[in-house]
């Protein structure tokens, strides 16, 4: 009634995910009439273990990542999963690094507290892991940032060889698939009509052309005048 099929175990090392689906997005969909979900499918392998996610902001790269990992994780407890098919190696862990938070009354900033994840991670995924890295080093300067975010990568496909699914912002971290070559850049793809966005929500090959965030604040209702300033 749901859709989900039976996934299939391997012993080579593989995500392979034909049409996957976030099972509570598209529950909530359904239940407000507001469309369809848009399904993507997942294709990570010996040789290519690392996505580099580019697009808009809720143009739907979150929503792809946990999908994915959420997919990997019914698969491990014996589930049914919401994709048209699924193909699995061997998986010892999903690790994440997704959202932001703080412990003040530990006196951890947000930024601490992601490079404290961040270091978890690198510290115990395997190449058997799937990792999710969601924005990291948003809450520095952007120079320090960009080096650390670029560093991370580095470390998860050259040390962990793990799977992982690494969204960000940074434009300039879309050239590291050129010298990586178990990366590669998908994005999530939106089009402009006039002054607005429309997010597509799928995922396409190739890195992003921009980030629509300006869109995104007039989307919010900021000012008009702030907008057009952003603009110029």
């Amino acid at each position: 009634t749901l859709n989900w099929c039976a996934p299939q175990f391997v012993a080579e090392p593989c995500i392979e995910i034909e049409a996957g689906r976030h099972p509570v997005v598209e529950a909530r969909l359904a239940e407000t009439s507001s469309g369809a979900f848009i399904a993507n499918s997942t294709r990570l392998n010996a040789n290519t273990r690392m996505q580099v996610i580019t697009g808009p902001n809720m143009g739907g790269k979150s929503t792809y990542m946990r999908q994915v990992a959420l997919i990997v994780l019914l698969a491990s407890i014996g589930s049914h999963v919401p994709a048209a098919s699924c193909r699995l190696g061997p998986i010892d862990a999903i690790h994440t690094r997704i959202g932001a938070a703080d412990d003040l009354a530990n006196a951890q900033s947000t930024f601490m507290l992601e490079m404290l994840e961040a270091a978890q991670i690198l510290h115990a995924a395997t190449p058997h892991s799937l990792v999710l890295m969601d924005e990291i080093g948003r809450g520095t300067s952007t120079f320090d940032g960009l080096a650390l975010a670029g560093a991370i990568a580095t470390q998860l496909h050259d040390r962990n060889r793990s799977f992982t699914l690494f969204a960000t912002h940074y434009f300039e971290l879309t050239e590291f698939p050129v010298k990586h070559e178990r990366a590669m850049n998908v994005h999530v793809s939106a089009v402009e009509s006039g002054d607005d966005i429309v997010f597509l929500h799928a995922i396409e090959a190739g890195p992003a052309s921009r980030s629509y965030g300006v869109q995104v604040a007039r989307l919010a209702g900021m000012p008009t005048a702030l907008v057009r300033q952003a603009r110029a």
